[in-house]
């Protein structure tokens, strides 16, 4: 097991997030009811030409999971929390946002948001410390959870 960067600029890579991104945000839409989530229309094109940093959870050479986030002066986002269907259940998400916490985000208030009946990934994040903010509606009738969590 290993958590490091990844490259999405390079095409083998991008095509290796998108691998695991499009299966999970497949069962998140059906979870939380809503196919709209934008990370269900990314190509490899659109993984290469984000500017948000991806951190990947590898296994035997192979991606199982990844956290992609973005960085300004005053805060961190967590973008993505993504875990291949097979590996769920396993640690793999814990893992990732353990070792963003402890290892790159450098005392910053943390924001993140799920979809507002994703309850493992909102479970997640109260785990970890994380606070309700609120709610949103994005689309009729569907909202995402917004989440904080401060460093002093």
């Amino acid at each position: 097991m290993l958590i490091f960067k990844l490259d999405n600029k390079d095409k083998k890579m991008a095509n290796s997030i998108l691998n695991v991104q499009l299966p999970a945000y497949m069962v998140e839409a059906k979870l939380i009811n809503f196919e709209g989530i934008p990370q269900l229309k990314d190509n490899v094109e659109s993984i290469r030409e984000s500017k948000e940093i991806f951190i990947g959870y590898v296994i035997e050479n192979d991606l199982k999971g990844f956290l992609a986030y973005s960085e300004d002066e005053n805060e961190y986002q967590i973008c993505r929390l993504v875990v291949h269907p097979s590996y769920f259940k396993r640690g793999i998400a814990s893992k990732l946002v353990d070792y963003f916490l402890n290892e790159i985000a450098k005392k910053k208030k943390i924001i993140v948001s799920t979809g507002s009946e994703n309850l493992p990934a909102i479970n997640l994040y109260k785990s970890f410390g994380f606070k309700f903010q609120k709610s949103i509606e994005v689309a009729p009738n569907f909202f995402i959870s917004l989440f904080e969590n401060k460093f002093n």
